[in-house]
């Protein structure tokens, strides 16, 4: 008997050996890599403090001290991009070849021999190796599901409290769960508005993937499964050790450390991304007030010629992706509108909806008051400029290969999204069935490699922001068939009064040792309907309606990874046309960019859906005029096909920085920036500089276009040579100065930049007389033409300015948007041909503006004599301007820098955990940036 049981049980020992996947095996470094990848993403791959990190860090740096703590100790792996990244400013222009590895660190696949750090396997088919020079994991899975499972715990070993913050965020329960500071509460508010879900609502977009994907959703979902069992394993390491628990957990009221991961919390984070990065459109409301504003202002023909100034809708001279005639018409607005369709609300009757009612608060702060942090400054986490001032900074720089010395294709590029401590993007190389990548993913989504490269191409993205949001009117009703009010709760909608949906949130806080606001609570309020969000109630025609806004990705916040898990799959990618129609398959708004061996493409990503014939572009549009295939259960409608987005294969060369994709391509109804000028022609005059004529690009000379651009100010080198040429020779002398001081700026290249690192901009004075003048230029140059009312309804829809500093925030990114296109397109006006030489000639035909605003009223046009002096004299204000009141911030303050010009400009990562970074010199840069030159054809 016993030896039977004993061949029994060697039988089963046998057929459990068979079962087990086999382990996985640590490939020699450079396997199956084309070579040529770089990258940099600062500060550093390890975002983990645990409690001695954390009482180490604080004994060398306390808080509410006044320095940058240079010299104090962080964790290993915390901060070591962070210096390579900021000093590229100081090098650059004037890059060698052998230079690119003291600014970004090398991105190939794997290991060097005797470079491994450690090595370990959470599990038998998953091998993780971090290596040493930077801390990066490398993971390598036998089976699909061990490499999945190795992303979420190597990710969750670098950002588990960032994963936790963002998790929140996705809810709108940041307040709840890190503080009732007004930056989350603010982010709360923001995400309610744009993206409400009840905990049913992310479970069904989860077990929609099979329903409406197939095998391919179905893989999804075990990918997610598997992702997600590999956070939980982490987080029962460091429940078990708990020395390694993340110390913002106890800081912020978590002393046991975060609940367990779902496959929900991963559609949250979804909604976070892309609800920040990949929309656009959404504000035919705030357009129509304006156009209302216009005609009060001007009379009802000359107030829509106004208001078409401003819209900048498909203005001919802006820089566009895809060069020459090729046209992509999407948004064309209608010769004729629909009748009924149009919903222009009736002058004075919006009421627009809050989404949060006041917080109520009780008790006093605790010590140290309101907003003190321990950890550095969770309050200030997420804290995004209002709605249509969102900071896009993303760029792309691509050499053909016709254009480069060595006869292969080039890139520079890099999304931008903010700069944080730790950073929301975190750093991976995986390796596995089906998997071969290595690139950059955010925090809690890190499934796939999001940005980055393959065996022998690389792919990268911009935020695109066309038009995927609209705003319809529907009536209200009563059930009982009376009549309605603004306060009724009930909508028609094909042909039934339906109930308007409450979505309500209540976040309560106390205060913690990260954020010490007092005791308080905040209900957050939604209202959807089967064709979106209220907005606001109004009257249309004198009756009362609700106004929505209809998101093609609202309900499908995860159905983008359908493209991302193609992009790491090295059978599914063999060229540039492979790339396009894997990326056709992401439903945010994003231009995509690709890098191999021989070829350069682009291609614009979005759920664009296809409106109603005759439906307007601009402005509300009636409920009864959905979008076509409009299937209210499965949120989805049908949208335009793989031709109709913007694409090119080898073109020339390729330069985005969030501009204009093509001509025919209107911008999004939210998007009044896209005119005559946009920051992009900085990448672009250095690059058609680069190859003129016979010459040729290099991959150190296309880094040097990048960050040469990355330090204009673009009012420097596009607007003020026109300004300064309306003002003349002054015969003020003080005014003669300063157009002097000016000038030489000018001629010098317009840089905000500190070349011998002395703290102090070259052209300084030059850059605070500017930085004083431009608010009160805009104001004399515009507000007596347009009125108080358009002034600021354009104010609302885009700031004047797009600055370094942004309002105290240190967030990099600048000048993106603006009036800058309004101010030079007008003084070219003011100007006449005559008096342009050497200067951009004025256009004639549609880019001309309807009117001359400088200089000019309600009822007249601008002349050069009356626009020279209102320039002068506000000028001649600008000069009075107080330094000290000027570049007086916060921030600069708490490192001992008060009303400095530098660190005004300065970026500061925000932190998102207990250890705080230096700030470094102002770079306009991607956060994650790629240096491509892939030397060889990889095998599949």
């Amino acid at each position: 008997m016993g030896g039977v049981l004993r061949s029994t049980a060697a039988a089963l020992a046998t057929l459990i050996v068979l079962a087990a996947p086999a382990a996985a095996q640590v490939q020699p470094y450079g396997t199956n890599d084309g070579g040529g990848f770089w990258n940099i993403l600062p500060p550093g791959a390890n975002g983990h403090a645990g409690a001695v990190d954390l009482a180490t860090f604080l004994a060398a740096c306390p808080p509410g001290g006044t320095t940058n703590c240079p010299n104090a100790p962080r964790p290993p792996h915390s901060s070591d991009e962070l210096k390579m990244y900021g000093d590229l400013v100081y090098a650059a222009p004037g890059l060698r070849p052998e230079d690119i590895s003291k600014y970004y660190k090398a991105a190939t696949f794997g290991v060097r021999g005797g470079d491994a750090e450690r090595t370990y396997s959470p599990r038998p088919d998953l091998t993780i190796v971090r290596d040493k020079g930077f801390g990066v994991p490398h993971v390598y899975g036998s089976t699909r599901a061990g490499a999945m499972f190795g992303l979420g715990y190597a990710g969750a070993e670098d950002r588990l409290f960032t994963m936790d913050v963002l998790r929140h965020a996705g809810r709108a329960q940041l307040s709840s769960f890190a503080g009732g500071a007004e930056g989350n509460r603010e982010m709360d508010r923001e995400q309610w508005e744009l993206a409400p879900y009840t905990e049913a609502d992310l479970q069904r977009q989860y077990d929609m993937g099979d329903d409406v994907y197939g095998a391919t959703g179905r893989a999804l979902q075990d990918d997610v499964r598997d992702y997600v069992a590999g956070i939980n394993a982490y987080i029962a390491h460091v429940r078990a050790n708990p020395l390694e628990m993340p110390a913002e957990y106890a800081a912020t009221g978590h002393p046991l450390g975060p609940a367990a991961w779902k496959v929900t919390d991963v559609i949250a984070t979804a909604s976070v991304i892309g609800g920040i990065f990949g929309k656009g459109g959404g504000r035919e409301l705030d357009s129509a007030l304006l156009l209302q504003a216009a005609q009060r202002r001007f009379g009802r023909r000359a107030g829509r010629r106004v208001w078409a100034d401003l819209r900048t809708a498909e203005d001919p001279e802006a820089p566009v992706t895809v060069l020459g005639n090729k046209r992509f018409p999407y948004r064309v607005e209608p010769r004729r509108l629909r009748r009924g369709s149009l919903a222009m609300p009736d002058p004075g009757s919006v009421r627009k909806l809050e989404v949060a009612a006041p917080a109520a608060q009780s008790g006093q702060p605790a010590p140290g008051g309101a907003g003190q942090s321990l950890t550095g400054g969770l309050t200030g986490l997420l804290h995004l400029p209002p709605i249509g001032v969102r900071r896009q900074g993303s760029n792309a720089l691509l050499v053909s290969a016709r254009e480069s010395e060595s006869g292969r294709p080039l890139a520079v590029f890099g999304p931008q999204t903010a700069y944080f401590a730790p950073q929301l993007l975190l750093d991976v190389d995986v390796h596995g069935p089906g998997i071969d990548a290595r690139g950059a993913t955010f925090a809690g989504v890190g499934l796939y490699v999001l940005l980055g490269h393959g065996r022998d191409y690389a792919w990268s993205a911009t935020s695109a922001g066309q038009d995927l949001i609209d705003t319809f009117a529907l009536p209200l009703c009563e059930p009982d068939g009376s009549a309605p009010t603004l306060d009724s709760d009930h909508y028609r909608f094909r042909g039934a009064c339906e109930p308007i949906e409450s979505l309500d949130r209540t976040n309560s806080w106390t205060p913690n040792l990260a954020d010490q606001t007092p005791p308080g609570s905040e209900r957050l309020h939604a209202e959807r309907t089967k064709l979106g969000l209220v907005t606001a109630r109004g009257n249309v025609h004198g009756r009362p309606v609700v106004f929505t806004k209809l998101r093609s990705t609202y309900f499908h916040e995860a159905d983008s990874a359908i493209g991302f898990r193609a992009l790491g799959d090295p059978a599914g990618i063999r060229g540039p046309r492979d790339f396009q129609r894997a990326v056709s398959n992401i439903g945010f708004t994003f231009n995509w960019f690709y890098v191999d061996h021989d070829h350069i493409a682009y291609f614009n990503s979005g759920n664009n859906p296809v409106r109603a014939r005759g439906a307007s572009t601009n402005f509300p549009v009636s409920g009864a005029f959905p979008w076509r295939g409009f299937d209210p259960g499965l949120w989805t409608a049908r949208y335009t096909g793989f031709g109709a987005h913007p694409q090119v294969i080898d073109q020339a060369f390729l330069a985005n920085w969030n501009n204009k994709q093509a001509r025919g391509y209107r911008a999004a109804d939210d998007n009044f920036s896209y005119g005559s000028i946009y920051r992009s022609d900085s990448l672009s005059d250095r690059i058609r500089a680069g190859i003129r004529g016979r010459r040729k690009m290099s991959l150190v000379g296309l880094i040097d276009a990048m960050e040469d651009a990355a330090t204009v100010d673009l009012r420097a080198t596009k607007v003020l040579p026109y300004a300064l040429r309306v003002l003349g020779r002054p015969s003020d002398p003080g005014l003669r100065a300063a157009v002097r001081t000016l000038r030489a700026w000018v001629a010098d290249g317009g840089h905000r930049r500190d070349r011998d690192r002395d703290g102090v901009y070259e052209h300084s004075d030059a850059i605070r007389v500017l930085d004083a003048w431009w608010p009160l230029w805009m104001r004399s140059q515009f507000e007596p033409a347009m009125g108080t009312g358009v002034f600021q309804g354009l104010e609302g829809m885009l700031r004047p300015d797009d600055d370094p500093n942004l309002d105290g925030s240190h967030l990099g990114s600048a000048y993106n948007g603006g009036w800058y296109h309004y101010a030079q397109e007008d003084l070219r006006r003011v100007l006449g041909n005559r008096r342009l030489r050497g200067l951009r000639r004025a256009p004639t035909g549609r880019a001309r503006l309807s009117r001359v605003y400088c200089g000019g009223s309600a009822r007249r046009d601008g002349t050069l004599g009356r626009c020279r002096a209102r320039l002068a004299a506000s000028l001649r204000r600008a000069l009075a301007v107080d330094p000290a009141a000027l570049y007086g911030d916060d921030v600069c303050e708490k490192y001992g820098k008060p009303s400095d010009q530098w660190c005004y400009d300065a970026i500061r990562h925000r932190p998102v955990g207990a250890i705080s970074q230096q700030m470094i010199p102002w770079v306009n840069r991607p956060t994650f940036q790629q240096a491509v030159e892939v030397r060889r054809r990889a095998p599949r």
